[in-house]
């Protein structure tokens, strides 16, 4: 039971990370104190931090402590599990083939243009494939310390996906309460509610392909994946995050000469 108590304050440090520095009253008083992109440095780092932590310390003891629901022993709910964590890196895929200039960039907000693509499906691709991943993984696991770390994991992304949607709607007013009314968070459930229309070439299909190739080759060294301490899922994802970040935060920086250039509005 000790592995998986200490699995747990691993993954209350890694959630807890995410929901402290993110709330008013702490990131207000970062941001005014180190900048905007000092606040986001600072929260890819601690979230890296604690993310690293909690994958060293799974894969050290990932087969100790009681066991989980294993569901996937049983035939008729393995497959379904299954598809669900296909179609949740299909999902966080297709979330970044027209992030650029989207709702929730943050460099550069489209909020005034209408949802199309994927968003009409969902606006909030990447939360939910995160959500179907870590929900079937939990369900999978074999041992409670595989499922602890998922169930948190899938807590922080619906968490995440209904505080941005409330920190961006203060921000960034009518425009983007607009976007959110004619959207859904949950797949498909604007367009069972007709609020939007499904169309097909707006899909990023490009991008589904590489999400199922992706899966096809986790699933080919799904038993080496925490080798070595869980360096390569660390190197993979805390390095593709904080890429991620760099690309914005040099973005940010080529763009922001060109606005200072604009001339103001006339009244």
């Amino acid at each position: 039971m000790a592995s998986s108590s200490a699995v747990v304050l691993f993954a209350i440090a890694f959630v807890g990370s995410h929901i402290g520095l993110a709330t008013q009253p702490v990131r207000s008083r970062l941001v005014a104190r180190f900048g905007e992109w000092g606040f986001r440095w600072i929260f890819s780092g601690m979230a890296a931090t604690s993310f690293a932590l909690l994958v060293i310390w799974y894969a050290d003891h990932r087969t100790e402590g009681p066991a989980g629901l294993a569901l996937g022993t049983y035939a008729a709910l393995r497959w379904p599990l299954v598809s669900m964590v296909v179609l949740g890196i299909v999902l966080m895929a297709g979330s970044f083939a027209r992030y650029s200039g989207g709702p929730y960039d943050l460099v550069d907000p489209g909020t005034s243009r209408p949802a199309r693509g994927l968003e009409r499906v969902t606006r909030h691709s990447f939360f939910f494939g995160v959500a179907l991943f870590a929900g079937a993984h939990a369900l999978l696991a074999t041992h409670l310390v595989g499922a602890l770390p998922m169930l948190a994991l899938t807590v922080l992304a619906v968490g995440g996906a209904r505080h941005q949607d409330a920190k961006l709607r203060q921000a960034r007013g009518a425009p983007f309460a607009a976007y959110l009314a004619g959207t859904s968070a949950v797949p498909f459930a604007a367009i069972l509610a007709g609020r939007q229309q499904l169309v097909w070439r707006e899909l990023p299909w490009g991008a589904f392909l590489v999400g199922v190739a992706v899966a096809a080759g986790l699933r080919a060294v799904h038993a080496d994946i925490f080798a070595h301490r869980g360096a390569w899922v660390i190197l993979v994802i805390v390095g593709g995050a904080l890429a991620i970040t760099a690309v914005s935060w040099a973005r940010d920086r080529r763009r922001r000469p060109a606005m200072l250039r604009r001339p103001a509005p006339s009244s």
